[in-house]
């Protein structure tokens, strides 16, 4: 006589993390497998509060509408779907699972019942195993199918299969089509494919040194905005490609005093220079691979220097600390992040 199957238990709560850049079918049948596991699925958006960016076209909000719009398509009960949302900590991942930690805790109230949903496909799923109060649970769904490609096919206006993405996805990236946004994003796009066919006949991928400046008066922050692409118009820091034959400070005080047009002199600058790091996240810059010095000075407390945008800079402008910590969506890249690592700094 046969003995019955053994039910398999479901959990409490289910988390699934991704960007989500776009939404699409292996997204939507790694979610439904999941509602069938755990009583309610906690979405997880990646990348919250970031410029629009080629890499990141779309905002959180918009993102978490998509999916729950696909859900409900796709006949998902709505009372078992949740979401929550982290910003990118490319410097500091104690701070990235935290945020994490804090959003599934805000939903879970509590509840300790808890499974990470995910497939160890790649070194991208490392943080799979860095939640160890909650069981993994694999996925069976495995699938071809990544948001890289569907961004480029739709940035270079090619057709997406309609099996690529659902119904509720495709209906809002055919609507977003006529947006500004999607205008900004394909110069953008077309901009960085130009730029990397220079680089096409390289015998090896290039790495590119970069310098930036993080300046301080009285309770703000030297920033500019960016002339041209990839970025128009975002927050930066003042800051450039080195010149082979200078210094990496001297570089950066070269950029500066070219974008910004601040008139102290380079040794009252060399004075003030406090700090320097080396940020080299791989994926910092959708041009290349990119390292940058990043030099910090601080100025003191007094009036603030005028500046006056030259160079590649649209505008160059001296931001309150408080705007400039509370908005990571208006920066370029990792600027944000490297500006918040000296602020925060003790």
């Amino acid at each position: 006589m046969n003995k019955p199957a053994r039910a398999v238990r479901k959990h409490t709560f289910g988390v699934y993390i991704g960007r989500f850049q776009p939404p699409h079918s292996a997204h939507l049948a790694v979610m439904l497998e999941s509602l069938s596991r755990v009583d309610k699925l906690i979405i997880v958006l990646g990348s919250a509060r970031s410029a629009r960016s080629v890499k990141n076209p779309f905002a959180a909000e918009e993102r978490q509408e998509l999916i729950f719009e696909m859900l409900l398509e796709a006949g998902a009960n709505r009372v078992k779907i949740l979401f929550g949302t982290v910003r990118d900590y490319f410097y500091n991942e104690n701070l990235w699972l935290a945020e994490v930690q804090s959003a599934v805790s805000a939903l879970t109230r509590g509840n300790d019942d808890i499974a990470l949903i995910g497939h160890l496909k790649d070194d991208s799923s490392y943080y799979l195993r860095s939640f160890p109060d909650w069981e993994y649970l694999p996925t069976n769904v495995v699938s071809p199918l990544n948001a890289t490609e569907i961004r480029t096919l739709y940035f270079a206006e090619q057709s997406i299969p309609l099996e690529f993405v659902p119904p509720a996805v495709h209906h809002f990236l055919e609507k977003f089509r006529s947006s500004t946004f999607y205008k900004d994003l394909k110069e953008e796009f077309d901009y960085l494919l130009e730029y990397k066919k220079q680089w096409a006949g390289a015998p090896y991928p290039p790495v590119f040194v970069t310098v930036d400046a993080v300046v301080v008066r009285s309770g703000h922050v030297l920033l500019i905005k960016r002339g041209g692409n990839p970025g128009r118009g975002k927050l930066a820091m003042p800051g450039g490609f080195l010149n082979q034959n200078e210094t990496l400070l001297e570089g950066c005080l070269r950029e500066l005093r070219e974008e910004t047009g601040i008139g102290l002199s380079v040794n009252l600058l060399e004075d003030a220079m406090k700090a320097s790091h080396v940020f080299d996240y791989p994926g910092r810059s959708q041009r290349g691979r990119t390292i940058t010095h990043a030099f910090y000075f601080d100025l003191g407390l007094g009036q603030l220097p005028r500046v006056q945008a030259n160079d590649d800079a649209a505008e160059a402008l001296w931001m309150p600390l408080s705007d400039v910590l509370a908005h990571p969506e208006w920066f370029f890249e990792d600027h944000y992040s490297i500006v918040e690592h000296f602020l925060l700094r003790k």
